[in-house]
């Protein structure tokens, strides 16, 4: 079984345009510093982490992330 890969490039972007820090995001979501951590090394997150984040950036999950078509081997 594969994983799914993820990229989180846009949620980095969203806190540029924002001025934020991830720090920041951590405290506005209340996020613990492993889910940031997981988000940083685009690993999967919890659907509560992702909806966390959209009510804290008034975005929706697709303005945070993108799913990566899977490496065919």
């Amino acid at each position: 079984m594969k994983n799914m890969a993820v990229s989180y490039k846009k949620l980095w972007h969203l806190l540029l345009d924002r001025d934020m820090k991830k720090k920041d995001l951590q405290q506005v979501a209340n996020l613990t510093a492993y889910a940031i951590n997981k988000l940083s090394r685009n690993e999967a997150v919890t659907t509560d982490t992702l909806a966390k984040i959209c009510r804290s950036l008034d975005c929706t999950v697709d303005d945070i992330m993108e799913v990566l078509p899977e490496d065919t081997e």
